[in-house]
C-alpha cells in the first residue's frame, strides 16, 4: 500500500482485516517504524482518530508529530495561481514539500464545507497533499470519505459476526447539526466488499450518492429494514440531493430499545461521538447490544494495519532500489 486516501487503496480487504486482528491479539510493539516519523495535520477536531492513529504509529516504533492546521501553523492556500494577498500565508506546494522532509508519512483530516458539492467532491485538501507530498498520505477523514473508520467497522463486524453472511443495516438518525456523508459513504463502500447482506434505511431526500451505493437496497421504512438485522450502524448525514441541507429532524428515526426488538438481537454500532437520546437512546447505548466502545478500540488496530502496510511497501521500494 503506497497511500491510504481511499478504500480502493486496499488490494486485499480480508488480508488487511486479518492483519489488524492479529496485531490486536499480539498486544506487542513492533520496530518496523523505528527511525520513521508520522506527521498528522488536523484541519478539524478529532478525539478517536487522533489518539488511535498516534498510538498506532507508536506501536510500530514511529515518532509522531501532531499539528492543528490553521491555529498552530500558517493558513494554507490550495488554489494554483492564487494571488496570496489574503490571510493565507503559505501555499500547499511549499508546505507539502517541506513536511515531506520532516515526515515519512503524512496523515490529514479535513472536513467538507457542505456548501458546494462539486468543490467538496474534488477533495482539494487531501488531493493537494497527495499531489505535492513526496511521501505516503493517509486520509484521517476527508470531505467525502473516512476509510480508517470504515476499515475499523469491517474489522468489528468480522470479529463479532455469528454467521457467515450477517445482515447489516445502515440507519439514518436525527441530529441537531448538519453532518457530512463521509462516514456513511465509506461504510457503504466497504460493506459492498464484505460477505454481508447490506441494506440502507433513511428518510426520503437522504439517499446517499448513487455512484457509491450502486445496487444496494435502500428502504425508506426503518422498521421494515431492521427486520432480522444482525448489525445496525446508526449514523446521521445531511442530504446529498439537496446538498448539505437538513431536511428533517424526525425523532421517530432515533434508534431505541423498541427498534432493537425488530432485529435479530443486533449489535449496535456508531462511530462516536454520539448524541444520546437523539441518535441512539440510553437504553440501547448502555445495553450489551451496544458495541460502540469495542468499535472505538479497534480504531488503533485499523490504523496500525494500514501504517504497517505502508511502511512495508516503503521498505520494499528501498530494497528494489538497492538491487537495481
Amino acid at each position: 500500500m503506497k497511500n491510504y486516501t481511499d478504500l480502493s487503496d486496499i488490494k486485499d480487504l480480508q488480508q488487511l482485516i486479518t492483519e489488524a486482528l492479529e496485531l490486536k491479539k499480539a498486544k506487542t510493539a513492533l520496530e518496523i517504524g523505528k527511525g520513521k516519523t508520522l506527521g498528522m495535520l488536523f484541519f478539524n477536531p478529532s478525539l478517536r482518530t487522533r489518539l488511535s492513529t498516534e498510538k498506532a504509529g507508536r506501536l510500530l516504533g514511529m515518532e509522531v508529530m501532531v499539528m492543528n492546521a490553521g491555529s498552530d501553523s500558517w493558513k494554507l492556500e490550495f488554489e494554483d495561481g492564487a494571488v496570496m494577498n489574503s490571510d493565507k500565508a503559505e501555499h500547499i506546494k511549499e508546505a507539502a514539500a517541506v513536511l515531506s522532509q520532516y515526515c515519512d508519512i503524512i496523515a490529514v483530516r479535513a472536513f467538507p464545507d457542505l456548501q458546494d458539492k462539486e468543490k467538496d467532491e474534488a477533495e482539494i485538501v487531501l488531493n493537494s497533499f497527495k499531489k505535492y507530498a513526496s511521501v505516503p498520505v493517509v486520509n484521517l477523514e476527508s470531505a467525502t470519505g473516512h476509510p480508517l473508520q470504515a476499515l475499523t467497522d469491517a474489522i468489528t463486524i468480522s470479529e463479532l459476526k455469528k454467521k457467515d453472511r450477517p445482515k447489516v443495516v445502515l440507519s439514518w438518525a436525527p441530529h441537531p447539526r448538519v453532518l457530512p456523508q463521509s462516514v456513511p459513504n465509506s461504510f457503504a463502500e466497504i460493506m459492498q466488499r464484505l460477505e454481508v447482506d447490506f441494506v440502507i434505511t433513511n428518510p426520503q431526500g437522504y439517499d446517499l450518492n448513487p455512484e457509491i451505493t450502486k445496487d444496494v437496497l435502500v428502504i425508506h421504512n426503518q422498521e421494515e429494514a431492521l427486520i432480522d438485522a444482525d448489525f445496525v450502524y446508526v449514523k446521521n448525514w445531511s442530504s446529498y440531493q439537496s446538498y448539505g441541507q437538513k431536511l428533517s429532524e424526525d425523532r421517530n428515526w432515533t434508534f431505541s430499545a423498541e427498534k432493537l426488538l425488530k432485529t435479530n438481537n443486533a449489535k449496535v454500532m456508531h462511530c462516536l461521538p454520539v448524541r444520546r437520546n437523539m441518535v441512539i437512546a440510553d437504553d440501547v447505548l448502555d445495553s450489551d447490544s451496544s458495541v460502540v466502545i469495542k468499535q472505538a478500540g479497534n480504531r488503533t488496530f485499523a490504523a496500525q494495519a494500514v501504517l504497517k502496510s505502508i511502511l512495508e511497501e516503503t521498505v520494499k521500494e528501498v530494497d528494489l532500489g538497492k538491487n537495481a
